[in-house]
């Protein structure tokens, strides 16, 4: 699956339209919800069949089209199968009990109620919400594809505007020739990784440099009058900030996670669970300014894609053990070398990046499967029980076109490679 991304152009009434099917999609997402709670043992197929119902008791979910309308309770329908497998799995906390949705941003068509133009540089929405012809701009060369290839469209509305998604069923495999490199990747805060050859690559810290300027439009967002069209404009100014600090770190790590596969042919990095490092309240801000996690993603796919092998490792003692001799240095966060008996002094990342090699290396044999959800527009991957390794495949974002020209360079070779 590959997703194409496009500005919409419109009229103010056509974004009102917009909005209106936004806010259609809700309402049926939390009713279909509600029928769910309030009657057991219901099925995907008993929610889909539950948006008609509401279509004929409510004229404003009518005029929404019909593969919206399913749509929006398959939304219903994934967060309680993503309920029910947590409860399967027996995961430790909470598991995720559906709640009901108050901010919805998209619109999702299946393969009715829209058409492109001959063109296809203009989409025509057919249903009663009054949305109509909206102009496309972007780089992709969607008349490259016919409409049976496209699966689904979405509206989504940002800060800066209303976009259209095209999911688009194609190959996107890309074998390339093997190199002969392998890599071990240890992230950090000083430096946003360090190879197992001893290369860093800095961390560019993008919410850190945009931070002066989100304290100021979140001032004067506060100091307005609430309900106020000014205190709109002051809340779109603070999201546009906030959309851009982060659309910056998505394309640092896109764009470096693909010149990493493309110069090597195994790519070993740590298994680190985010989610439990952030609750360090000490260091929360800056491990989600790193990035790691989409820097992580962005790996397994154009690994999947060019044919690469990505590792996941336990990094469990990865810093602690001499990557010489095997022998456990113990050190604090504050130790930056380490310094072993056996006479290896090393920096105490590029240290850690061989331990994961190393592991890596010591147990590739292992293989991933592959779960495809075509509705979803997504690839899951399941992780390997014991050894603490994981190879992973993972899901699947838009790619910028810029990254679909040229050869990447080694990053291997050029310390100072910006993406």
């Amino acid at each position: 699956m590959m997703i194409l991304e496009f500005k919409a152009y419109g009229k103010q009434k056509q974004y009102l339209a917009i909005d209106e099917a936004i806010r259609t999609v809700k309402f049926i997402r939390n009713s279909c919800l509600r029928y769910w709670m309030d009657n057991k043992g219901i099925t995907k197929y008993d929610l889909n069949k539950y948006s008609a119902v509401l279509a004929k008791q409510f004229p404003f979910a009518n005029e929404l089209n019909s593969t919206a309308r399913q749509a929006s309770a398959e939304r219903a329908w994934s967060s309680i199968a993503r309920f029910f497998d947590n409860c399967k799995k027996k995961v430790p906390g909470k598991k995720g009990f559906p709640r009901f949705q108050k901010h919805c941003r998209s619109v999702e068509y299946k393969q009715s109620g829209w058409k492109l133009s001959s063109d296809k540089k203009w989409i025509i929405f057919s249903d009663k919400k009054g949305i109509g012809k909206l102009k496309l701009k972007g780089t992709w060369d969607l008349w490259r594809f016919d409409k049976k290839p496209i699966k689904r469209v979405r509206i989504v509305r940002r800060a800066d505007g209303y976009y259209v998604q095209f999911c688009v069923s194609v190959d996107i495999d890309e074998k390339l020739k093997p190199t002969g490199n392998t890599i071990g990747l240890d992230v950090g805060l000083k430096d946003f990784y360090t190879d197992s050859d001893g290369n860093t690559e800095p961390n560019p810290r993008f919410y850190r440099t945009g931070e002066k300027r989100l304290k100021f439009y979140q001032r004067r967002a506060s100091r307005k009058k609430k309900g106020s069209a000014n205190r709109k404009k002051a809340i779109n100014k603070l999201g546009r900030t906030h959309l851009k600090i982060s659309r910056q770190r998505e394309e640092h790590a896109k764009r470096l996670a693909r010149c990493v596969i493309r110069s090597n042919d195994l790519v070993a990095y740590e298994d680190l669970r985010v989610r439990n490092l952030v609750k360090n309240h000490c260091i929360a801000k800056s491990i989600s300014d790193a990035g790691w996690y989409q820097f992580r993603r962005w790996l397994e796919h154009f690994g999947e894609k060019f044919g690469r092998v990505t590792v996941a490792v336990n990094p469990a003692y990865t810093s602690q053990n001499c990557s010489n001799c095997g022998e456990v240095v113990k050190k604090s966060l504050s130790t930056r070398t380490h310094v072993c008996k056996c006479g290896c002094q090393l920096d105490r990342d590029h240290n850690a990046a061989i331990n994961i090699l190393d592991r890596a290396l010591g147990t590739v044999g292992h293989i991933g499967t592959l779960v495809t959800d075509q509705n979803a527009c997504r690839e899951e991957t399941s992780i390997l029980p014991g050894s603490g390794l994981v190879e992973q495949v993972a899901s699947l974002k838009q790619e910028s076109p810029r990254l679909m020209t040229g050869e990447c360079q080694d990053v291997r070779k050029h310390r100072d490679h910006k993406p």
